[in-house]
C-alpha cells in the first residue's frame, strides 16, 4: 500500500513537471512570436531590438537563481568560480540573440523546427572532428530530422504568414538559426566540463555564473556606445507599455520554466526532461498554428511530424540504451 502511495506521488510529481514546463515554455514561445510580429500603439511599430529580450533573460534569471540560491542552498564552498563561466557566458550571448533575431526572417513554426535539429551538427562534429562512430539507427534519426527541416524550408510559405514577418529572408533566417545550435553546442559542452571539474556545483549556481557574464557582455553590446540598440529599446517600451509587460512576462516565464526543468531532472533524470522539452516543441507549434494564425500546409505538417519521428525514435534509443546499462549494473 504504501509503495502504491508513493507511486502515485511520483505519477502527481511527473504530471506537476509537465505541466509546468508546457505552460511556462509554450505561453513564452506565444509572446515571443507576439514580440516580433505585432505593429503596437497607435503608430503600428514594429519591435525591432530582439536581441534586447536576451538581456532582459539574463537579469531576471541572475536574480532569480540568486534567490532560488539563497533560499534553498545550504552549501557556501567548493562550486565552480565566478570566472569559470566567462567563455561560456559569450556564446551564450551570441547563439540565443541569434535564435531570437531569426524571427524577423522565418515564421516562429519554422525556428522551433529548425532549433529541434540540435543532434545534426553535434553528430557531424563528433564524426568529422572526435572520429566517433555512429549505430545506422542514430543516422535514421538523424536523416529524418535533417530531411523533415530542409523540406520544411524548401516549400512555399503562406502569404499570411510571410506578411507578419519584419523582414522576410528564409536562407537568413534558417542560417541564424543554426549558428545558434553551433554556438549552444560549445556552450553545453562547456557547462558539462564545469560541472565535471566543480562536482559540488549546482545547478543554480550554473545559472547564476552564465546570466551574470550574459548581462555583462549585453550590457555592453547595447549600451557601450550612444546609439545602442538598448536605448532604443527602453525608448520604445517607455512609448509601448504593452512590450514592456510581454518582455517581463517573457522573462518570468523562461525562470519558472527552468525551475520546473531542474526539478524533472533531479527526480526523473535528463530522458524524461529532454522527452517532456520535445513534446513541448510540438505542442508549441500546434499552437502558433491554431492560435497564432500560421496556417501550415498538408506537406509542411509532414515535415513536422517526421522531424519530430526522428526525435521520439533518439529518445526511444536513448531510453533502451539506459536500460541495458542499469540491467549490466545489476548483473555486476
Amino acid at each position: 500500500m504504501e509503495a502504491h502511495g508513493s507511486g502515485f506521488r511520483r505519477v502527481l510529481v511527473l504530471a506537476f513537471c509537465v505541466a509546468g514546463i508546457w505552460s511556462a515554455y509554450i505561453y513564452q514561445g506565444v509572446l515571443q512570436e507576439t514580440l516580433s510580429t505585432k505593429c503596437f500603439g497607435s503608430d503600428g511599430k514594429r519591435f525591432e531590438h530582439l536581441s534586447f529580450l536576451n538581456l532582459a533573460q539574463n537579469v531576471v534569471c541572475l536574480i532569480w537563481s540568486y534567490i532560488m540560491i539563497k533560499l534553498w542552498s545550504s552549501r557556501s564552498t567548493g562550486g565552480a568560480p565566478w570566472g569559470a563561466y566567462w567563455s561560456a557566458g559569450i556564446t551564450n550571448t551570441i547563439g540565443p540573440a541569434m535564435g531570437i533575431e531569426a524571427l524577423k526572417y522565418i515564421s516562429y513554426p519554422a525556428q522551433v523546427l529548425a532549433k529541434s535539429s540540435k543532434m545534426i551538427p553535434v553528430m557531424l562534429m563528433g564524426t568529422l572532428v572526435y572520429g566517433i562512430k555512429y549505430t545506422f539507427p542514430e543516422y535514421v534519426c538523424s536523416f529524418l530530422v535533417a530531411g523533415g527541416v530542409s523540406t520544411f524550408a524548401l516549400l512555399k510559405t503562406s502569404s499570411k504568414t510571410i506578411s507578419k514577418l519584419a523582414h522576410p529572408n528564409a536562407p537568413l533566417g534558417y542560417g541564424l538559426c543554426f549558428l545558434n545550435l553551433a554556438f549552444d553546442g560549445f556552450t553545453n559542452a562547456t557547462q558539462d566540463s564545469i560541472s565535471v571539474r566543480y562536482p559540488k556545483t549546482s545547478a543554480w549556481d550554473i545559472m547564476l555564473g552564465m546570466n551574470l557574464w550574459g548581462t555583462i557582455y549585453n550590457m555592453i553590446y547595447m549600451f557601450g556606445w550612444p546609439n545602442g540598440t538598448g536605448y532604443h529599446a527602453i525608448e520604445f517600451c517607455r512609448q509601448h507599455p504593452e512590450a514592456a509587460w510581454d518582455i517581463l512576462l517573457y522573462c518570468l516565464c523562461g525562470a519558472v520554466g527552468q525551475n520546473f526543468i531542474f526539478l524533472t531532472i533531479s527526480r526523473f533524470g535528463s530522458l524524461a526532461n529532454t522527452t517532456i522539452t520535445t513534446t513541448r516543441k510540438f505542442v508549441s507549434i500546434v499552437v502558433s498554428s491554431v492560435l497564432s494564425g500560421n496556417p501550415l500546409s498538408s506537406k509542411q505538417w509532414g515535415c513536422v511530424v517526421m522531424v519530430f519521428s526522428g526525435l521520439s525514435y533518439q529518445i526511444y534509443l536513448k531510453w533502451r540504451k539506459l536500460q541495458k546499462l542499469q540491467r549490466k549494473r545489476k548483473t555486476t
